[in-house]
């Protein structure tokens, strides 16, 4: 099974100082594909500077010629799927057609209070984004859309022309709950996890491997509900989330060990993080790049 190696990056400098190069240096680079998370704020970086998704990856857009670029994640925390879809379009149109929305159910952050309301519980979060999902997908692939819903409403929504990529661009959901699954089965092109964060602190790489193919058999019992085979489905590992955290990007032969065992899972795209000296996200920058140019050719 062949294996994509893909890159978030994150957009915390401005772009005319250090923002756009590591785009540029994406693409030489021979990532698959460069996303950015879609927070008004995130974590460590809260009172430091952070920028929008959607004008970073139109600027991407514009620097880059083949660099697919995409989002991990964008969800209903402060999105409207009216607003977002028309930005969608527009962003598609400009980049050629190398958008991937990535696209979850959010959680209590930053994101979820930045517009004065109180944090949805975690059932109100399914609810919104089961209705989300699918109210998205109509105004990506119909020119004029009408819905009533209990959170979300259109009236006579126009995206004309749609979407260069068709029926639309596809949807990377991230999911793990039962029903997250189910819209990741019904609409989704590809599926993503970040692994089981009850894991994180204590557990062990074993455990998260094991925790993984839990997670694929679930995928697969979604899709086969809904009658998809699930090999339709790219399965993405976003990494920096498992116990393994940044161990991966320690060496060369670490990466390889690391992405050979999840590719044996069944995963057909692992998302590593642009190095973000004194963070989390650190990591020797010669090491990474030997990881993008060298690694799959040593998976194959």
């Amino acid at each position: 099974m062949s294996l994509r190696l893909s890159t978030v990056i994150l957009p915390y400098r401005r772009w005319h100082e250090g923002g756009r190069s590591a785009w540029v240096r994406a693409e030489q680079l021979g990532f698959h594909t460069a996303y950015t998370y879609d927070h008004l704020s995130w974590r460590s970086f809260r009172d430091g500077p952070w920028f929008g998704a959607v004008p970073t990856l139109t600027a991407a857009a514009a620097a880059t010629d083949r660099l697919r670029l995409g989002t991990l994640v964008t969800s209903p925390n402060f999105r409207h799927p009216v607003t977002l879809a028309k930005e969608l379009i527009s962003l598609d149109d400009i980049s050629g057609g190398r958008v991937t929305l990535g696209i979850g159910a959010g959680g209590t952050g930053f994101d979820a209070t930045a517009l004065g309301q109180e944090p949805w519980s975690p059932r109100e979060r399914a609810d919104r984004f089961a209705e989300f999902v699918p109210l998205l997908d109509r105004l990506l692939t119909e020119d004029a859309v009408s819905s009533e819903g209990r959170f979300y409403s259109a009236h006579e929504a126009r995206n004309i022309p749609g979407c260069v990529q068709r029926p639309r661009l596809p949807f990377a959901v991230a999911a793990t709950g039962p029903r997250g699954l189910r819209l990741a089965a019904r609409y989704g092109q590809a599926w993503v996890t970040t692994g089981d964060p009850k894991l994180y602190e204590t557990g062990t790489p074993e455990q998260s491997v094991t925790a993984l193919r839990g997670q694929i058999g679930k995928l697969t019992e979604a899709c086969e509900a809904a009658g998809r085979d699930t090999a339709e489905l790219d399965k993405v590992l976003l990494t920096g989330f498992t116990p393994d955290r940044g161990r991966p990007l320690a060496s060369l032969d670490a990466f390889v060990d690391f992405a050979g065992r999840h590719r044996e899972l069944g995963f057909t795209e692992i998302v590593i993080h642009w190095p973000i000296p004194d963070s989390d996200f650190a990591a020797d920058e010669k090491v990474f790049e030997r990881i993008a140019m060298e690694a799959l050719a040593q998976l194959d």
